[in-house]
């Protein structure tokens, strides 16, 4: 799978949140639990061990973003990052803020529902990409 592929599956640029210089910050297509997103290298890598000095310095800065960006709107109790490549061959890490107990927004419950254990991929919730975009880019810029 090509990295334009890997991108396009993550729904970009329709999900993207932020576009830094070495990464992009992605909405994930799934929302395993609400804020649940993606970090990803704007180019091709496909060994962690790959990457530059100064993607390593940019992906500081954006973790700290992150996390500040999703406490402030969802106020998560946990944050994992996972980077698991067995699919998705390019660099990225899947963000996944964890929640002791559901989340109400706009009137919709969302759950994570592997908490406190693993995240469960299989349980996804249904929310509306367009508005959790819209709300943490509100935030970010």
């Amino acid at each position: 799978m090509t990295h334009k592929k890997v991108l396009e599956k993550f729904g970009y640029p329709n999900t993207l949140i932020k576009e830094y210089d070495y990464w992009y910050w992605l909405l994930r297509p799934e929302q395993v639990t609400l804020g649940s997103s993606i970090l990803i290298t704007k180019e091709y890598y496909s060994k962690y061990s790959d990457l530059t000095k100064e993607h390593f310095l940019e992906f500081e800065e954006i973790v700290k973003k992150v996390e500040k960006t999703l406490i402030n709107i969802f106020f998560y109790d946990r944050i994992n990052y996972l980077m698991l490549m067995m699919v998705d061959p390019s660099v990225h890490y899947h963000v996944i803020p964890r929640y002791s107990k559901s989340i109400v927004l706009n009137g919709k419950e969302y759950f994570d529902k592997g908490y406190p254990g693993l995240p469960d991929f299989n349980s996804i919730n249904n929310a509306s990409k367009k508005e959790i975009v819209s709300l943490i880019s509100g935030v970010v810029n």
